[in-house]
């Protein structure tokens, strides 16, 4: 007995020497080590590094950027069993020591003496995050000394729950997720509130090892991790044996997952990408937590990206089906499904294209199995459409039965269309689609392609090809600011002129061949009639046209300075001409458009916040309200004018013709009177386009080959193009009204002789009525009937031969 108590006494002097030491080491290493420790202020303004994130305008995320994965969160929206969690598993003493655990620490300590090893113990959730902040994770006494000295600089001036809440948000949980609500969303696709006990002990067991215990690099230790932390948490009486033995039991349930984005808008992602980068620095973009709220309607995005994805694919049908994307080995299909499936795998799937192979051939339908392992049948409907592609402007014959399409072993890619399957691949031209607000120039829906991941190159923003026909409305306002009508008769008749800047000789034609003679200006653009518009640019003057066009937007170097200009040899982009076109729809004023609403930072200020220009006179604006600081600006800005008032509502009108009668009559199936527009097609069915309106919504579209190209024999813009922007608009003005324009003052509605444009009398044979300017009748029978409404023009109805 006299030797154990001798060996007690002997232990208890030496720990007690151990600790006068370490008690005095301590003292000296926090004499020496304090001046470079990080002070009270920086610990209190510390940042943590958030990444940037882009919403649409009614706050559905689009997309985020940075390295790391955080979402900040209060402790209070922690639930206590995940606090409880990490408590258990990394510092069951937090709410006891001074932020450093003597026991803990005097335990490793005593390890190191008896083995001569670093052993576990003595870091307590304060140290720890003394670490994640400042220091680095280099293993050596030096940082372990000024890390335990932070510790206790920490907890002298924050509370315990700050303490834990900065720790909450700062820890690494691997799989770039800091934090545990990243990491809920990360391995779980969930919030924080909705995670089960055995998912938040799962969270909690990460800290020792976030990279290669988590469960998606490693369940079995994940598992392992997971059984201590509610051991402990058991121990601690934080739960009762019940909820251990359920967590216990549960199954891994973690995947990876992305953070939810609820809108396919990568394009417009990236351009609030650069946009922030551009503004706050790349190193701050990334980290400081900004929101940027951008101008696009979920709503009207997810319809975009559906109507152009459904347009490449319409065209892609036309031109025959170019064969599957593999052949399995037949013996392969025997191997059970587990094998097809990883096998599948290995394919991408563009925009929302699913993979499978053909497993059985029925006579007019066929088997498969996707890459997730479900099996499908595909019917005839679905694949009638695959003529073998020989060409751009040929196709074999008709298939009669499913052998001659598919075959067993076929790795094909399929759609869905009209709630079923169809045989599909990835169309081989692509597309570009915008739609703004005409009054203020706001992007409320942007796809500049088929798929962001095939090809980040933006056909809305960065393709600037030849626009064809539907540049023509723009030439057409200049011959009406010129003093001509739409009345105005041009003799569609052949041209031929030389000139060097048009290779010598330039013999241009209307699409169909044929020629007309006499044509009223009305009629020509509903027609698109390309002799009539070189003869009128000719008449108007090519000087005189771009400086009309200029007022659009549409800078001036980029237009040639010679008749081509008629047949749209410009280059513009499909944003460029959609802010065009706005201008017929507001009534005549140039807005900019914009995609940035406002931008928020890590604090929630808002850093940024539009000023777009709003097509109103300047007295029609809001005047700005009283604030704080003094008056706030007004939420807009009055727009420039860039054509008159009379020439918008004429132009409107002649393009409701081209939907009402002329080469975009297939959009009368929208069954509605309110809309305009234009086609366009350039030499060689290179280039499709239709740009059009309503009062709501300007919109343009364009498909076309990246590398110039034809888009095949036919592939005009009322084809190829039009469909999509139809498709678009129908969804997109689905359940709103039609849109009115009121006539501005001095315009008068009168009857015409169609064959001569000149005032009718009332004997006149099938006479129409037409608008002019009061100013600018035309010449005839003074007695015609009329009415106020619009119109003019110097001409008349005087015909240009």
């Amino acid at each position: 007995m006299s030797r154990i108590i001798r060996r007690s006494l002997q232990t208890l002097a030496g720990l007690a020497a151990l600790g006068l030491l370490a008690a005095g080491g301590l003292a000296v290493s926090y004499i020496v080590l304090a001046p470079g420790l990080p002070s009270v202020e920086a610990v209190r303004n510390v940042e943590l590094q958030v990444p940037l994130r882009v919403y649409t305008t009614d706050g559905e995320l689009i997309d985020e950027f940075g390295e790391m994965r955080r979402t900040p969160v209060t402790l209070a929206a922690v639930p206590t069993s995940l606090q409880q969690a990490f408590i258990a598993a990394e510092d069951q003493r937090f709410r006891q020591h001074p932020g450093v655990d003597y026991q803990g620490l005097a335990r490793a300590v005593w390890y190191l003496v008896r083995t001569g090893e670093k052993g576990p113990g003595g870091s307590t959730i304060t140290m720890q995050l003394a670490r994640n902040l400042f220091l680095s994770s280099e293993r050596t006494y030096l940082r372990k000394l000024r890390e335990i000295l932070l510790a206790l600089r920490i907890e002298r001036q924050f509370e315990k729950d700050k303490i834990l809440e900065l720790y909450l948000n700062k820890i690494y949980l691997g799989q770039r997720a800091y934090g545990v609500a990243a990491a809920a969303e990360v391995y779980y696709g969930r919030p924080l509130a909705e995670l089960t006990l055995a998912q938040q002990a799962m969270i909690a067991g990460l800290p020792k090892a976030p990279s290669a215990w988590n469960p998606l690099a490693d369940p079995e230790r994940a598992l392992q991790r997971r059984a201590y932390v509610l051991g402990r948490m058991l121990d601690s009486g934080f739960i009762d044996e019940a909820s251990y033995q359920q967590a216990m039991a549960a199954p891994v349930t973690a995947e990876r997952h992305r953070r939810r984005r609820s809108v396919d808008a990568p394009f417009i992602a990236e351009m609030a990408r650069a946009w922030a980068v551009g503004r706050f620095g790349a190193e701050a973009a990334y980290t400081s937590g900004y929101e940027i709220y951008t101008t696009i309607s979920a709503e009207r995005q997810r319809q975009a990206r559906d109507a152009l994805r459904r347009g490449l694919h319409g065209y892609d049908e036309r031109h025959g089906y170019r064969g599957p994307l593999a052949q399995l080995d037949p013996a392969r299909l025997e191997g059970g499904r587990g094998a097809l499936t990883e096998r599948l795998s290995d394919f991408n799937r563009p925009g929302d294209l699913e993979v499978a192979v053909v497993t059985a051939i029925a006579e007019r339908s066929a088997t498969l199995v996707t890459a997730d392992g479900s099996t499908l049948e595909l019917d005839w409907q679905g694949m009638e459409w695959a003529r073998p592609q020989l060409g751009r402007n040929a196709m074999g014959p008709r298939p009669e039965q499913a052998a001659d399409i598919l075959v067993a072993g076929d790795v094909v890619y399929l759609r869905r269309s009209d709630g079923g399957w169809r045989l599909a691949q990835t169309p081989e031209p692509q597309a570009g689609l915008v739609a703004l607000d005409p009054d203020d120039g706001r992007i409320e829906a942007l796809v500049g392609g088929y798929d962001f991941t095939l090809s980040k190159f933006n056909r809305v923003t960065q393709a600037a090809r030849q626009p064809g026909s539907a540049f023509k409305p723009l030439i057409y306002s200049a011959a009406l600011a010129d003093g001509f009508t739409p009345a105005t008769q041009v003799n569609d008749a052949p041209v031929v002129f030389e000139d060097a800047s048009l290779e010598d000789v330039w013999r241009p034609e209307n699409y169909s061949g044929r020629v007309f003679g006499p044509t009223r200006l009305r009629e020509a653009l509903t027609y698109s009639r390309n002799l009539v518009s070189i003869r009128l640019l000719r008449q108007v003057g090519v000087r005189t046209a771009i400086d009309h066009i200029e007022r659009f937007g549409i800078p001036g170097d980029r237009l040639p300075p010679n008749l081509s200009l008629a047949l749209g040899a410009a280059e513009v982009t499909p944003l460029e001409l959609a802010r065009a076109y706005a201008v017929f729809a507001n009534g005549g004023y140039r807005v900019t458009p914009y995609y940035i609403e406002r931008a928020v930072d890590g604090d929630g200020s808002v850093v940024y916040e539009s000023w777009p220009s709003r097509a109103v006179a300047a007295d029609a604006i809001e005047p700005a309200e009283p604030g704080p600081e003094g008056p706030r600006r007004p939420a807009a800005r009055p727009a420039e004018r860039a054509i008159s008032a009379e020439n918008a509502w004429l132009m409107r009108s002649m393009l409701q013709n081209v939907i009402q009668e002329g080469t975009a009559r297939s959009a009368r199936a929208l069954g509605r009177s309110d809309l305009g527009g234009k086609t366009g097609t350039t030499n060689e069915q290179r280039d499709a386009w239709f740009s059009g309106f309503n009062g709501d919504l300007v919109v343009t579209a364009w498909v076309g080959f990246d590398e110039l190209q034809t888009l095949g024999r036919y592939e005009t813009g009322g084809r190829a193009a039009l469909p999509i922007w139809a498709d678009f608009m129908q969804a997109a003005l689905d359940g709103r009204p039609e849109s009115e324009w009121p006539r501005p003052d001095g315009l008068v509605t009168v009857r015409i002789d169609p064959d001569s444009g000149q005032l009718a009398g009332a004997d006149t044979p099938d006479a129409i009525f037409e608008t002019f300017r009061e100013s600018n009748l035309p010449s005839g029978d003074a007695s015609a009937e009329s009415s106020h409404g619009e119109g003019g023009g110097a001409s008349g109805g005087q015909p240009i031969f």
